[in-house]
């Protein structure tokens, strides 16, 4: 067996292993395991089909679906014909056409129309990755694009009328789901997402306790942004923490592996006891905190997602409240804050974890827990609020180095945080994406900071 790629990117033939004796013939018309290793893609097919074609001529076609078909025949031959529709493909409008025995089989990515013409009575079998529904978008192409070896017969009327290939509507990618849109991270990657296919929806749209219905087949990803984020409050408000923070991450975990998508789940810092000086993606998870267990049970259960990118990241900063902009403020209003020197980490750029989301989805890395915060030193929350003074241009003295107890005896008792939660970065980085300079990262921020 052997997978062969076309002049269609994506589109791709199977050479089969036919075992042949005097009863007739035997082959494995798909077998997963093996063609998935050798470089089919894994589509989770969902419904098996069967043509039946009594003469030769009988021609059908040209459809592009929105979903992936693997085409092949039982009986028979015929003459099997493609075309690119996918909108923004590299390969967009290219033709590609062969004959198909039982000893060849071919992968049809969704999006290129797909027909075929029966060159002797044929039984012709293909698998698909969804259901058919009458509220899907269908685009189709006239057969007059295809030079067939026979003459077209017993075409179907709907067949007979669908527009010349300059005329054919584009048929749109899959959707990737955003769900916290509105937080910093959220808002951070609608900046590195300018694309009319990735959606976007807050809580008020998309409710992940209670994920509405959707077509999901027309989705190929779910990136999680949303959480609760009240250390403090989880102490106090567990079960509602827990409900956002762990079941619902399992609940899109579950989507995912119905559906075959990839699910992005953005865990955190405070599922480890910081009792290490640097985290890897291998340790295992150590809470303090009601919150902390709470992100440590959503990042155990998104992994359940057969494709899944968990990201562990720390102290984010970007568009909206978090501790560069606390700092910043009290800058502004001459405040000089108490800031504890015994919680070391590296902050993470917003736009710096959003860029490294979108990579590994982009480039297909394997699967799995990437750590992901901004390069750079390991510093006390002090040296950051220092940093941030700096860079408001104020003295950095006016801020007061404490310890977390002495802290806690200022401003009262608050839940327990890790005292390291420095990630290592090399698995991310092996994957060809290196995160910029937290330093460097504060100053912009600081230069566009709303008065």
């Amino acid at each position: 067996m052997q997978v062969n790629s076309t002049p269609i990117a994506g589109l791709l033939t199977v050479e089969l292993d036919v075992h042949g004796d005097a009863r007739g013939w035997f082959k494995e018309n798909w077998q997963r395991e093996k063609m998935v290793a050798a470089g089919l893609p894994d589509f989770a097919p969902v419904q098996n089909n069967v043509s039946f074609n009594a003469t030769a001529g009988t021609t059908r076609g040209m459809h592009a679906e929105p979903w992936d078909k693997y085409v092949s025949v039982a009986h028979g031959r015929v003459f099997g014909a493609w075309i690119d529709l996918r909108e923004g493909s590299e390969t967009f409008g290219v033709k590609h056409a062969f004959e198909i025995t039982p000893e060849q089989a071919v992968f049809v990515p969704r999006g290129v129309a797909n027909g075929f013409q029966a060159l002797e009575e044929t039984s012709y079998v293909y698998l698909v990755n969804a259901h058919w529904s009458p509220e899907a978008q269908y685009s189709n192409v006239n057969l007059n694009e295809i030079a067939w070896p026979l003459t077209p017969t017993e075409i179907s009327e709907k067949d007979l009328h669908h527009p010349p290939l300059a005329e054919a509507t584009p048929v749109a990618p899959r959707k990737i789901l955003v769900t916290g849109a509105n937080g910093q991270l959220g808002r951070a990657l609608r900046q590195v997402y300018k694309d009319p296919h990735v959606e976007f929806v807050g809580h008020r749209e998309f409710d992940i306790t209670q994920p509405p219905a959707r077509d999901w087949s027309q989705y190929q990803a779910i990136i999680n942004t949303a959480a609760f984020n009240d250390v403090n409050g989880a102490e106090t408000e567990r079960a509602k923490a827990w409900q956002v923070n762990a079941e619902a991450p399992a609940k899109l975990a579950k989507i995912a592996a119905a559906h075959n998508l990839t699910l992005v789940h953005v865990s955190s810092d405070y599922i480890f006891d910081g009792t290490k000086e640097i985290h890897t993606e291998d340790e295992t998870p150590s809470p303090l905190s009601a919150y902390g267990a709470s992100k440590a049970a959503g990042d155990t259960a998104a992994q359940t997602a057969p494709k899944h990118y968990v990201i562990r990241t720390s102290w984010v900063f970007g568009e909206g409240s978090n501790f560069m902009a606390t700092m910043a403020s009290l800058a502004k209003r001459d405040i000089e804050p108490y800031v504890v020197h015994d919680q070391r980490g590296r902050p993470t750029s917003a736009e710096h974890l959003a860029q490294g989301i979108k990579h590994l989805l982009d480039t297909g890395a394997d699967y799995g827990v990437y750590n992901l915060s901004s390069g750079g030193d390991t510093v006390g929350r002090d040296e950051i609020a220092m940093s941030v003074f700096i860079g408001m241009g104020h003295d950095p003295a006016e801020v007061h180095p404490v310890s977390t107890q002495q802290y806690q005896e200022i401003n009262g008792p608050e839940a327990p945080r890790p005292r390291e939660s420095t990630f290592d970065l090399s698995k991310i980085e092996a994957t060809g994406f290196t995160p910029g300079n937290w330093r460097a990262a504060l100053a912009l921020y600081l230069a566009v900071i709303p008065e």
